[in-house]
């Protein structure tokens, strides 16, 4: 097969720099300024990839989309429908590298092997293809959801992860562990373990290690689960693969190593923070998976209500002052508040952030990293900023008194802060501000609001089942039994969708405080925690309890789920 009169020069593109894909398409007169501004502003409230928003409000088609990267990258474009593969480059690559990597052998040529690719993010990982295969690649972008298509044809849905393990185990019994990390059945094996990963909506992979076992599990809707594992001799080859992926020293077991990944998953954008951990039985390895595709950053999409959401909508018009999101790890404070900024990240506001990683790479946004062991601390980064002329502020966690008191700088001089701390419930932040060492009239004068909050499992959608609340669970609920008495409630019977759990997709239930008068006038007078409470709920705020039971009584989640994520958050 020749790429001749198939593949489209986008060369020439590449020594001048990575340019803006918007402006690849205007000047091609795809769409217009308007256009691209329309998709930039849905990109910055929601997340996601510009070429997709370009592609969902129907400005530009997949061809031309297709054309535009490949000319971004410095790449040539191939048309697919087009194009045979030959079964001699469809053989040099195996069906689980070919479907992780999202790309599709077209043809070998000599020592070169011409692949087709959906996302230029894929170049880096080509290196690994081209040492397994011992031939150079040259890629062409294509049209993303062919490629997926054709990728399924020629492979079907790839090698099960039995497979996988087993070509592993073989390979790697004789080797040691760096270079079984770069055989090819250990880069299969792992890439096997992360498309299913993906593929099951994990939000982690943990890798940990154990005398005699190695046993890998996934974090699902915050629940871990435990998938079939690969043997033991296999743990170092694999956690020196992830290594060396990451760019970490391999050599070094014995201290704790921080990195990242950039991949493409079957052609969806993913990012891999990775962080190894030295134990007894070697290094064990988390990989926090940040599917950029998945990202929505709608502040619809959490799930609140429609009082709770027009609550929180206002809470983005405030013209200074800091509010604060609570709540424990891994609870989506974060996501909130960044789907607040989602609502005016716009041209005529900016945005800094200040986080400990940065978690969401967002458009339009000034994001800086804090690198606490060379002394880059929060409160540092914090006092520069307040010179960057921001109009809000995100400060990733409020979790000293340095931090504090900048944070309340901030805001007396005319920005609106947001940032998190870890309390149980809404009220409880205001002991936690008076232990950071916040004086009562510094905390009156800028604490404007908090946002107490929980991810709750949802009910599977495929396999729902109704039923009314008997006696029994009525009693377990006490007071609160009133908001789903009589109503109908609902549970998952369990299936193949959400792994037999009954659960699939998470929501959001929160406990919005807002500090009015009297609130402030307690704070100032140091009334405790219940005093404070009780203010709160005289004023119409809603308890975690509350606003769970209420999704509860709507179907969308569980009484069990409810009472096990809100217990001691009455």
């Amino acid at each position: 097969m020749s790429t001749r009169g198939q593949t489209e020069s986008g060369a020439g593109a590449g020594g001048k720099g990575r340019r803006l894909l918007g402006e690849i398409l205007k000047e091609s007169g795809v769409v217009r300024e308007h256009q691209v501004q329309e998709a930039l502003a849905l990109q910055r409230k929601a997340g996601g990839l510009l070429g997709e928003h370009l592609l969902s409000l129907g400005y530009c088609d997949a061809r031309a989309l297709t054309l535009a990267l490949a000319e971004q990258a410095g790449l040539g474009s191939v048309d697919l429908t087009r194009v045979t593969p030959e079964a001699d480059a469809i053989a040099r690559v195996d069906g689980d590298t070919a479907h992780t990597l999202g790309l599709l052998p077209l043809a070998v040529r000599g020592a070169t092997l011409v692949v087709a690719i959906a996302d230029p993010l894929n170049l880096p990982l080509l290196d690994d293809l081209s040492f397994a295969t011992g031939l150079e690649m040259q890629a062409a972008v294509a049209d993303g959801a062919l490629l997926r298509e054709r990728i399924a044809e020629h492979y079907g849905s790839g090698g099960s992860l039995r497979d996988a393990i087993d070509a592993a185990a073989k390979s790697a019994t004789n080797e040691d562990a760096e270079a079984a990390a770069q055989s090819a059945p250990v880069v299969r094996l792992l890439n096997s373990i992360l498309r299913r990963a993906i593929q099951d909506r994990a939000s982690d992979v943990h890798f940990e290690i154990f005398p005699d076992e190695l046993r890998v599990r996934y974090r699902v809707d915050g629940a871990l689960y435990e998938i079939e594992a690969p043997p033991v001799h296999l743990a170092a080859p694999l956690v020196a693969r992830i290594k060396v992926m990451s760019d970490l020293d391999i050599a070094d077991t014995k201290l704790p190593q921080d990195g990242r990944i950039e991949m493409s998953i079957d052609g969806r954008p993913v990012d891999l923070r990775v962080a190894t951990l030295p134990g007894i039985a070697g290094e064990g390895v988390v990989l926090r998976v940040l599917d950029r595709s998945q990202v929505n950053l709608d502040l619809s999409a959490l799930g609140p209500s429609a009082e709770e959401e027009a609550d929180l909508r206002a809470l983005t018009r405030l013209p200074s002052g800091i509010v604060l999101a609570s709540g424990p790890t891994g609870s989506g404070k974060t996501t909130t508040l960044y789907s607040l900024l989602g609502e005016i990240n716009e041209p005529s506001v900016k945005i800094v952030t200040v986080e400990d990683p940065v978690e969401y790479d967002i458009d339009g946004i000034v994001q800086v990293p804090i690198h606490e062991e060379i002394g880059v601390t929060y409160a540092k980064v914090l006092r520069t900023v307040l010179r960057q002329d921001p109009d809000r502020i995100l400060v990733g966690e409020i979790r000293d008194s340095d931090t504090a008191a900048v944070a309340v700088e901030a805001s007396l001089t005319g920005h609106t802060v947001y940032s998190t701390v870890h309390t149980s419930d809404a009220p409880s932040v205001v002991a936690r501000l008076f232990d950071l060492g916040l004086e009562p009239f510094l905390i009156t004068a800028t604490l404007e609001a908090v946002i107490a909050q929980r991810l709750l499992r949802c009910v599977c959608a495929s396999c729902r089942t109704s039923f009314t609340p008997n006696a029994d669970l009525l009693r377990e609920l006490g007071p609160d039994a009133g908001l789903v008495e009589g109503r109908e409630l609902s549970f998952g019977k369990g299936c193949d969708q959400c792994f037999h759990t009954g659960y699939r997709g998470r929501m959001g239930i929160f406990e919005i405080m807002r500090v009015n008068p009297e609130i402030r006038s307690a704070i100032q007078a140091g009334a405790s925690t219940d005093d404070i409470r009780a203010l709160a709920r005289s004023a119409g705020m809603r308890s975690l309890r509350e606003s769970g039971l209420a999704a509860a009584a709507s179907g969308r989640t569980t009484v069990e789920e409810v009472l096990r994520e809100t217990m001691g958050s009455l």
